[in-house]
Parts: C-alpha cells; sequence; structure tokens
C-alpha cells in the first residue's frame, strides 16, 4: 500500500518518526509535508493528502498529523471520495478502518505519544474494510456527499 503522509508544524516530529515505522511495516511512503517545524497552515497540507488519497483510492491511504488531529480531519473530509477519521486510540483506528472504509487517518501530535501513534497506525493500517455488513452505510455517506456536490439542497 502506498501511505500519503503529511503534517503541519505541530505534527512534524510525529509525522518524521512515523514515515521509517510506516516503512518498516512494508509500506510506500510519500511525504507531502512540512518538513520543519516553520508554522504552516494545516488545511494546505491536509488538502495534499486527501487530493491524492481521493485521486487514487484503490492504492493509497492518507495519514495527516497536525497539533490534535481535528482540523486536518475537517478539512480532509471537504474532498470527494476521503473518509478521514482522528483517531485516539487502536480500538478508533481499527473501527474506522472496518466500519467507515477510511481511507485518511489523522492524528495529533500534542496529543498522541509516539508509541501510541504506532500502535494507532499498525491497527489502521492492517485492518480491512468489514464489506457488506458495512457497505450500506458507506453508500449512505456517499449519497449524502453526491446530493451536496449536485448544488443546494
Amino acid at each position: 500500500m502506498r501511505v500519503i503522509i503529511g503534517s503541519d508544524h505541530g505534527g512534524f516530529a510525529l509525522k518524521t518518526d512515523l514515515i521509517g515505522f510506516i516503512r518498516e511495516l512494508g509500506h510506500e511512503v510519500v511525504d507531502y509535508g512540512t518538513h520543519s517545524v516553520d508554522p504552516v497552515d494545516y488545511p494546505d497540507i491536509a488538502l495534499l493528502v486527501a487530493s491524492a488519497v481521493a485521486a487514487d483510492p484503490e492504492r493509497t491511504l492518507g495519514i495527516m498529523v497536525d497539533g490534535a488531529g481535528i482540523g486536518s480531519a475537517m478539512t480532509a473530509n471537504k474532498v470527494p471520495g476521503v473518509r478521514a477519521a482522528p483517531c485516539y486510540d487502536p480500538f478508533t483506528a481499527k473501527n474506522s478502518r472496518e466500519h467507515n472504509d477510511a481511507n485518511v487517518l489523522t492524528l495529533g501530535g500534542r496529543v498522541t505519544g509516539v508509541g501510541l501513534a504506532r500502535d494507532i497506525v499498525k491497527a489502521w493500517l492492517s485492518t480491512p474494510f468489514g464489506g457488506q455488513r458495512h457497505a450500506r452505510r458507506i453508500e449512505k455517506m456517499l449519497q449524502i456527499e453526491r446530493r451536496f456536490l449536485a448544488g443546494p439542497v
């Protein structure tokens, strides 16, 4: 699997650690920045990560790390086809993949330590979508998205 990863300055240190860890798990990693602790706006990087996932959803997942993991999820979820989930433990990571077919994981670099973040990422990357049992709900989410893309409700 190809994993597109990005961060703002608040998530830079955690992102840097996770890149090597994700490669150890056997995944290709593409780093969309930022590349320092100099301040940047998380929506800019989250948009890049989400757009890359939306462009190649069969082969690509995304991980975005900002200070709390919330703003990046909100931003990424504006991109059609993206289902971003802020996860704070391995249970929510597994649930977001199995039940919601999340394709972008967001983490908080200021609230999640390296060990826990690694556990979350490992759980998230190793959990497949649960399939038919949850497909009806995913289709409902897609219908809502299409409805709003078509114009005012």
